[in-house]
């Protein structure tokens, strides 16, 4: 994740499609048009983009008041961009020239000049607004699912806002899944296992897979607002300590195990 704020008037990077990354934005604040394959659309606080993998070249270009987004990617290896308009593909450490152009690769993007910007179009579907994002209420939280809503396929965005001295999601830890969680608003407390700390507006919590440490969220007194950002595994395992629950995520299967101890081959008594 990477957040960039961009100047009035100024553009966010060259126009470019992942190849590989499926990559979701999120507009902190101000306001400016999406560029998408020579198309615009307004976009402002709120907005949430998709862009799927190989799809269209795509930038941002902030307004009079400048622009502030948060950029989720998937760190797919290998991994490949395409400059559409420098005629290049970056394929980190190397660049593939599919033209025949001698310069440099930023020497041909700024001779390309700034994108052609025409009249702003109607949003098509992968720009969603977070309230008009699917949403479901689940105990004392609202789980607005951005990502889905937008057409994402392999990665996921969601706002939570958990109402004040509740839980959101129930203490739990993944196998596969990477998630990252950007506090949005309020504050509260997050679990780490048996641990506990303070978070609040700005705070950045990253979840890799794999550790078998449990997490959670309890809202302070003014309730907590936040971004969760996933990665999609159908290899994915939840695991729920607290009530000994597992859910096998890619067959839709959830159970409660029981723990056995062995000596020798056999259970112990």
């Amino acid at each position: 994740m990477q957040r960039i704020e961009i100047d009035p008037g100024k553009w966010s990077t060259p126009a470019h499609a992942e190849l590989v990354e499926e990559e979701i934005f999120f507009v902190l604040g101000g306001s400016g048009i999406s560029w998408q394959d020579g198309e615009t659309y307004e976009v402002g606080e709120g907005d949430c983009l998709v862009h799927l993998a190989a799809e269209e070249a795509h930038t941002l270009k902030a307004g009079p008041d400048g622009l502030d987004v948060l950029a989720f990617g998937m760190r797919a290896y290998p991994a490949g961009t395409l400059l559409a308009r420098a005629g290049l593909v970056r394929m980190d450490p190397a660049t593939v020239d599919v033209s025949t152009d001698p310069r440099r690769p930023w020497e041909r993007e700024a001779a390309a000049g700034e994108p052609e910007v025409g009249d702003v179009s109607e949003r098509p579907k992968r720009i969603v607004h977070v309230d008009e994002a699917d949403y479901i209420e689940v105990r004392a939280s609202v789980d607005r699912d951005l990502g889905r809503s937008a057409g994402s396929e392999r990665t996921g965005l969601c706002q939570v806002t958990v109402e004040p001295g509740k839980q959101g999601a129930p203490h739990h830890c993944h196998s596969a899944e990477e998630e990252i969680f950007v506090i949005l608003e309020g504050g509260g407390t997050v679990y780490l296992g048996e641990q506990q700390e303070a978070v609040r507006a700005g705070h950045v919590l990253g979840r890799p897979p794999g550790t078998g440490i449990a997490h959670s969220f309890r809202a302070g007194d003014e309730g907590l607002t936040y971004l969760a950002y996933g990665t999609r595994d159908t290899n994915d395992i939840a695991y729920y300590p607290r009530s000994n629950k597992v859910n096998l995520r890619g067959i839709k299967l959830i159970g409660r195990i029981e723990r056995l101890d062995y000596w020798d081959g056999e259970p112990a008594d």
